[in-house]
């Protein structure tokens, strides 16, 4: 699976120490701290996040004492990691992890493709003609390898619950690229219950950049993209 590459070391992490109810960490690498705009925009995420973990923790501490039920402290991170910089895009993974007191935490997969023409955040479809159009050019190989993966890990072949391929727009798409120049390779992810049950854990597939992605391409960002090998 193509994994992030990380660029310099995280230049956030924050631990609420001082917060009883929860823990919190939020870190970038150094390559975000080169555009203000993408800092000031995840900085506004972290934010969001550590708010949101606040309240609900503290939510559940007043519903622990108002039912009489023990308390379990919360936990919300996600970590940025660089998957690829070149000349047209600056491409971000993110590991989020979530912790609310029930059986097990919750783990979540995601991207972000800063557009260094547009000087700003592009949605990982917007290179391509339509989610269609892409959908079509990769799914034949996503769910072979898909099925190949399952099979491995099951022991035999694959049926019954969780048999059938989840289209992308049930995956987190990550662009890549091995020369740093051209995106050449496409990292799809599905996260636990969507290919398979949490004891499965995510499912990573890299994929080439074919023909028939490159035919799914806008034209304006043709020559941001690359065969793969």
């Amino acid at each position: 699976m193509m994994r992030p590459i990380a660029i310099g070391a995280a230049v956030v992490l924050l631990t609420a120490a001082a917060a009883p109810d929860y823990s919190f960490v939020y870190d970038w690498p150094d390559a975000v701290e080169t555009v203000p705009a993408l800092r000031r925009l995840l900085a506004a995420d972290r934010t969001a996040l550590r708010t949101e973990a606040a309240r609900t923790a503290a939510a559940d501490r007043r519903a622990a004492a108002r039912h009489d039920y023990p308390f379990r402290p919360h936990a919300a991170e996600r970590r940025w990691q660089v998957v690829t910089e070149t000349p047209r895009v600056l491409s971000l993974s993110s590991d989020s992890y979530s912790f609310s007191g029930g059986a097990h935490g919750n783990s979540a997969t995601g991207s972000l493709l800063w557009d260094k023409a547009a000087g700003r955040r592009v949605g990982p479809m917007v290179p391509f003609v339509s989610p269609a159009a892409i959908e079509r050019a990769i799914r034949p190989a996503w769910c072979a390898a898909l099925t190949a993966e399952r099979s491995r890990r099951r022991g035999g072949a694959v049926g019954g619950a969780f048999a059938d391929c989840p289209p992308l727009t049930d995956l987190t798409l990550l662009l890549g690229s091995t020369d740093r120049q051209r995106i050449d390779r496409i990292g799809l992810v599905a996260d636990p219950y969507v290919a398979g049950p949490y004891a499965e854990g995510r499912y990573e597939v890299t994929l080439p950049v074919t023909a028939e992605v490159l035919a799914a391409v806008k034209p304006g960002w043709r020559r941001a993209f690359a065969l793969g090998r």
